[in-house]
């Protein structure tokens, strides 16, 4: 089998990482232009966060099927996925369309869970698990859906006309309670990775 050592870091999966990497100020100016207001731009942000997702799904499939595996795809991978939709988190909640409160409580989930990954990786190996990758699902839809220039409420004052009136209103709320759900998915993808780490590192303590 290919060794993490004898496969360069200059493969497709890993430009394809690094490619995400750099969408992300990109898709945060795409999103914030115009305090958010512009429907034009909030599908250009869209466009961007919808290739940063496909891309994720690609440049995995691509290391696992030809071997492209790598110690710097294994830290890249996970930091760009949690750049974006930290990004996308943080951007909603500037223009108003997820509460604070949320992009924190799932900001610090994400990113203490990225960061253990990180520190336990040369000796603890973590199987990705079904509920982490429902959460993943859930929150890329739940973000994409919001990115979308949908009116609702008084929040953008009727700028967005795309999908006017009711059915703009039905988008919006429906991306919102996909996002509950996706919270939800994502501690409990959290808590089963800590007890996961604690149960490797009872079993090897080494």
């Amino acid at each position: 089998m290919t060794t993490d050592q004898q496969v360069s870091n200059w493969n497709i999966a890993n430009v394809l990482t690094v490619l995400r990497i750099v969408m992300v100020p990109l898709f945060g100016w795409a999103l914030l232009h115009d305090g958010g207001e512009s429907a034009t731009w909030r599908w250009v942000a869209f466009a961007i966060f919808a290739v940063a997702m496909i891309t994720d799904k690609v440049d995995g499939d691509l290391a696992r099927k030809h071997g492209l595996i790598t110690d710097f795809g294994k830290i890249a991978d996970p930091i760009a996925d949690k750049a974006i939709t930290g990004m996308a988190f943080i951007g909603l909640s500037i223009v108003g369309d997820i509460w604070w409160w949320v992009t924190i409580v799932v900001l610090l989930r994400e990113w203490g869970v990225t960061l253990l990954r990180l520190s336990v990786l040369k000796t603890v190996v973590i199987p990705a698990a079904q509920s982490g990758k429902i959460k993943t699902v859930l929150q890329a839809f739940a973000l994409a859906g919001l990115l979308w220039p949908l009116p609702h409420g008084d929040a953008h004052g009727g700028a967005f006309d795309f999908w006017p009136g009711p059915l703009g209103e039905v988008l919006f709320y429906v991306s919102q309670a996909m996002l509950a759900v996706a919270v939800v998915m994502t501690m409990w993808s959290g808590w089963e990775f800590v007890r996961e780490v604690r149960k490797q590192r009872a079993t090897h303590p080494a």
